[in-house]
Protein backbone atom coordinates (compact mmCIF):
# COMPACT_ATOMS: atom_id res chain seq x y z
CA UNK A 1 0.00 0.00 0.00
CA UNK A 2 1.31 3.46 -0.83
CA UNK A 3 1.77 6.03 1.99
CA UNK A 4 -0.86 8.31 0.44
CA UNK A 5 -3.40 5.44 0.69
CA UNK A 6 -2.72 5.17 4.41
CA UNK A 7 -3.52 8.83 4.88
CA UNK A 8 -6.86 8.38 3.11
CA UNK A 9 -7.72 5.34 5.25
CA UNK A 10 -6.80 7.15 8.43
CA UNK A 11 -9.15 9.99 7.50
CA UNK A 12 -11.99 7.51 6.97
CA UNK A 13 -11.93 6.39 10.61
CA UNK A 14 -14.17 8.68 12.60
CA UNK A 15 -14.28 9.40 16.31
CA UNK A 16 -17.29 8.15 18.29
CA UNK A 17 -20.27 10.50 18.08
CA UNK A 18 -20.90 12.61 21.14
CA UNK A 19 -23.97 14.51 22.30
CA UNK A 20 -21.93 17.13 24.14
CA UNK A 21 -19.37 17.40 26.89
CA UNK A 22 -19.19 17.50 30.65
CA UNK A 23 -16.52 19.70 32.23
CA UNK A 24 -15.65 19.06 35.87
CA UNK A 25 -13.30 21.17 37.95
CA UNK A 26 -11.38 19.58 40.81
CA UNK A 27 -10.33 22.56 42.93
CA UNK A 28 -6.97 23.02 44.60
CA UNK A 29 -7.61 22.95 48.34
CA UNK A 30 -5.28 24.50 50.87
CA UNK A 31 -5.30 21.74 53.49
CA UNK A 32 -2.57 20.09 55.56
CA UNK A 33 -3.15 16.58 54.19
CA UNK A 34 -4.42 16.55 50.62
CA UNK A 35 -5.69 13.39 48.93
CA UNK A 36 -7.06 13.27 45.41
CA UNK A 37 -10.84 12.79 45.47
CA UNK A 38 -12.71 9.79 44.23
CA UNK A 39 -15.28 11.11 41.72
CA UNK A 40 -18.37 9.57 40.10
CA UNK A 41 -20.23 11.20 37.21
CA UNK A 42 -23.62 9.87 36.15
CA UNK A 43 -26.85 10.77 34.37
CA UNK A 44 -30.36 10.17 35.66
CA UNK A 45 -33.64 10.66 33.80
CA UNK A 46 -35.74 13.38 35.49
CA UNK A 47 -38.85 11.19 35.68
CA UNK A 48 -36.98 8.27 37.22
CA UNK A 49 -35.28 5.32 35.66
CA UNK A 50 -31.88 3.71 35.56
CA UNK A 51 -28.83 5.85 36.19
CA UNK A 52 -25.98 5.71 33.66
CA UNK A 53 -22.44 6.04 34.97
CA UNK A 54 -20.26 8.14 32.66
CA UNK A 55 -17.04 8.12 34.68
CA UNK A 56 -15.60 6.87 37.97
CA UNK A 57 -12.21 8.17 39.05
CA UNK A 58 -10.67 6.12 41.85
CA UNK A 59 -7.37 4.61 42.96
CA UNK A 60 -7.28 1.98 40.22
CA UNK A 61 -3.78 0.73 41.15
CA UNK A 62 -3.79 1.08 44.92
CA UNK A 63 -0.59 -0.03 46.65
CA UNK A 64 -0.74 -2.83 49.17
CA UNK A 65 -3.42 -5.48 49.53
CA UNK A 66 -6.41 -3.11 49.62
CA UNK A 67 -8.33 -2.76 46.38
CA UNK A 68 -9.05 0.85 45.40
CA UNK A 69 -12.69 -0.12 44.93
CA UNK A 70 -13.02 -0.60 48.70
CA UNK A 71 -13.65 3.12 49.22
CA UNK A 72 -16.07 3.68 46.34
CA UNK A 73 -19.00 3.28 48.72
CA UNK A 74 -17.95 6.68 50.16
CA UNK A 75 -19.53 8.10 46.98
CA UNK A 76 -22.85 7.39 48.70
CA UNK A 77 -25.38 8.77 46.21
CA UNK A 78 -23.68 7.15 43.20
CA UNK A 79 -23.20 3.90 45.13
CA UNK A 80 -26.95 3.69 45.87
CA UNK A 81 -27.95 4.66 42.30
CA UNK A 82 -26.03 1.81 40.71
CA UNK A 83 -22.37 1.99 41.62
CA UNK A 84 -22.47 -1.11 43.77
CA UNK A 85 -23.72 -3.21 40.85
CA UNK A 86 -21.17 -1.86 38.34
CA UNK A 87 -18.39 -4.35 37.57
CA UNK A 88 -15.13 -2.42 37.89
CA UNK A 89 -12.89 -1.61 36.22
CA UNK A 90 -15.39 -0.71 33.50
CA UNK A 91 -13.98 -0.04 30.04
CA UNK A 92 -14.39 3.61 29.06
CA UNK A 93 -15.74 4.53 32.52
CA UNK A 94 -13.03 3.77 35.08
CA UNK A 95 -10.03 6.00 35.49
CA UNK A 96 -7.46 7.14 37.99
CA UNK A 97 -8.04 9.94 40.47
CA UNK A 98 -7.26 13.40 39.13
CA UNK A 99 -5.08 16.22 40.40
CA UNK A 100 -6.65 19.67 40.76
CA UNK A 101 -7.67 21.02 37.36
CA UNK A 102 -10.42 21.05 34.75
CA UNK A 103 -11.41 17.81 32.99
CA UNK A 104 -13.72 17.19 30.06
CA UNK A 105 -15.53 13.94 29.26
CA UNK A 106 -17.94 13.29 26.39
CA UNK A 107 -21.68 12.84 26.75
CA UNK A 108 -22.42 9.69 24.72
CA UNK A 109 -24.46 10.22 21.55
CA UNK A 110 -26.71 7.22 22.28
CA UNK A 111 -28.49 9.01 25.13
CA UNK A 112 -32.19 8.96 24.35
CA UNK A 113 -34.03 12.28 24.07
CA UNK A 114 -35.49 13.48 27.34
CA UNK A 115 -34.79 15.47 30.45
CA UNK A 116 -31.81 14.48 32.57
CA UNK A 117 -29.88 15.49 35.64
CA UNK A 118 -26.11 15.15 35.58
CA UNK A 119 -24.66 14.28 38.97
CA UNK A 120 -21.04 14.66 40.02
CA UNK A 121 -20.04 13.37 43.43
CA UNK A 122 -16.62 13.64 45.08
CA UNK A 123 -15.27 12.16 48.30
CA UNK A 124 -11.81 12.65 49.71
CA UNK A 125 -9.90 10.78 52.42
CA UNK A 126 -9.57 13.08 55.45
CA UNK A 127 -11.72 15.50 53.50
CA UNK A 128 -15.32 16.06 52.70
CA UNK A 129 -17.94 14.71 50.37
CA UNK A 130 -19.95 16.77 47.91
CA UNK A 131 -22.67 16.14 45.34
CA UNK A 132 -23.37 18.64 42.55
CA UNK A 133 -26.47 18.11 40.38
CA UNK A 134 -26.97 19.90 37.06
CA UNK A 135 -30.36 19.82 35.29
CA UNK A 136 -29.61 19.47 31.60
CA UNK A 137 -31.55 21.69 29.19
CA UNK A 138 -31.33 21.73 25.40
CA UNK A 139 -28.39 24.12 25.67
CA UNK A 140 -26.69 22.34 28.58
CA UNK A 141 -26.37 23.37 32.22
CA UNK A 142 -24.02 24.61 34.90
CA UNK A 143 -23.56 24.43 38.68
CA UNK A 144 -20.74 25.04 41.14
CA UNK A 145 -19.69 23.09 44.18
CA UNK A 146 -18.82 24.66 47.52
CA UNK A 147 -15.81 22.63 48.68
CA UNK A 148 -14.78 19.34 47.06
CA UNK A 149 -15.91 20.29 43.54
CA UNK A 150 -15.63 23.47 41.53
CA UNK A 151 -17.59 24.34 38.40
CA UNK A 152 -19.51 21.57 36.61
CA UNK A 153 -20.76 22.41 33.13
CA UNK A 154 -22.63 20.51 30.42
CA UNK A 155 -22.54 21.71 26.84
CA UNK A 156 -24.65 20.22 24.07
Amino acid sequence: MRPSSLVLLAGAVSAPAVAGTVTVTVPRLNVAEYHRPYVAIWLEPVGGGAARTLAVWYDVKKKGNEPGTKWLSDLRAWWRKGGRSLKLPADGVSGATRTPGQYTIPLPADIKPGQYVLNVEAARETGGRELVSVPITAAGGRATGKSELGAVAVTR
